[in-house]
């Protein structure tokens, strides 16, 4: 009795079923994106607080550590220098710079703008700010805008770290002034842009950054606190 002969078609046919075996067991999966990753391992990540209230309790306090690390006050018994001497003036400044870096990334979930029945100074004939829903429109309207004045004032906290690293206090100057700059730049667009006062305002601080007579005191306001 003759053997059976496999026909040329079906062996054909057997060998690819078989290579599509073998493809399909050693192809990877696609990679996940590392915030899809995160957001599969801890969740949505929820806010717990409004952009007003984390400016003022998080990322304004922070911002203090940088500022007040250098200045100059002229006074009636002359002038005193202030910068960092020791490990821990060094070590607030870090604190500072790292709050300043990393916490400025929590503006990057959504939340309100403001605690619920909070519309800032934004009603009545003297109104200078911004309400939560005018703010939320001008975000919604240019979203890169915003994530562009987040990073700006992240890569300040960055710039502070490397300065800690080195110890020098002279540059300590230039990071205040960005800093400003940076909290100015995002708070004109963003909650008082028709302010003009705020503004020259905002240039006699600069000069008084530059090292020009008087304390290093009129800098950026904070939501929910007035303009120095």
């Amino acid at each position: 009795m003759s053997g059976i002969r496999i026909g040329k078609p079906f062996a054909t046919c057997a060998g690819l079923l078989t290579l599509g075996v073998l493809t399909t067991g050693c192809s990877s999966p696609k990679p996940t994106s590392p915030l899809r990753q995160a957001t599969e391992l801890w969740g949505e990540l929820k806010p717990v607080v409004s952009v007003k209230e984390l400016m003022r309790d998080m990322i304004d306090p922070a911002s203090d550590y940088v500022f007040d690390s250098v200045k100059t006050q002229v006074t009636k018994n002359g002038v005193i220098e202030t910068e960092p001497k020791t490990d821990a003036d060094w070590e607030k400044i870090r604190i500072g710079a790292v709050t300043l870096a990393e916490g400025v990334y929590l503006l990057k979930i959504p939340r309100p703008f403001a605690p619920a029945g909070d519309e800032n100074n934004s009603t009545g004939p003297d109104s200078t700010e911004l309400s939560p829903a005018q703010i939320k429109a001008k975000l919604e309207a240019d979203p890169v805008l915003w994530n562009a004045k987040i990073e700006a004032l992240r890569n300040v906290g960055l710039e502070v770290l490397e300065i800690v690293k080195k110890r020098d206090a002279k540059e300590l100057w230039d990071a205040g002034e960005n800093l400003d700059k940076a909290c100015e730049g995002c708070h004109i667009i963003y909650w008082y842009p028709g302010d003009k006062a705020l503004l020259e305002r905002l240039d006699r601080s600069l000069e008084k950054l530059s090292g020009q007579q008087g304390d290093k005191t009129g800098r950026r306001g904070t939501p929910g606190q007035p303009p120095k």
